[in-house]
């Protein structure tokens, strides 16, 4: 079991930056892929980040790559999500998931994820 408790949101203006923090605990993170989702009012869940545990690989959607940058610390079981040049089409509630799967392909595929956080709030006012 993997407990993954999300902090770091909150109310920034556009073109701001926020850090999104990702606490991971439970057991060894080995093997796993982390990530981070978002889901704006109204709007179904999506997938905005993930890396692989070990190696750093990372994967960004289209709506991320150069203003997102994922990043895990090894030393205390913590991911980041650096956002910068926020926009408000950025506002939603961004939730970290842990995926046991080593062989992972699809990496935006949210099934495929075994433990999520409860999410924290970014809003970008314009």
């Amino acid at each position: 079991q993997v407990q993954l408790v999300e902090s770091g949101g909150g109310l920034v203006q556009v073109g701001g930056s926020l850090r999104l923090t990702c606490a991971l605990s439970g057991r060894t993170l080995s093997g796993y892929i982390v990530g981070w989702f978002r889901q704006a009012p109204g709007k179904e869940r999506e997938f905005v980040a993930a890396i692989r545990w070990i190696g750093g690989v990372t994967s960004y959607a289209d709506s991320a790559k150069g203003r997102f940058t994922i990043s895990r610390d090894y030393s205390n079981n913590t991911m980041y999500l650096q956002m910068n040049s926020l926009k408000p089409e950025d506002t939603a509630v961004y939730s970290c998931a842990a995926s046991r799967n080593p062989m992972l392909v699809n990496w935006a595929s949210q099934p495929q994820y075994d433990y999520w956080g409860q999410g924290t709030q970014v809003t970008v006012s314009s």
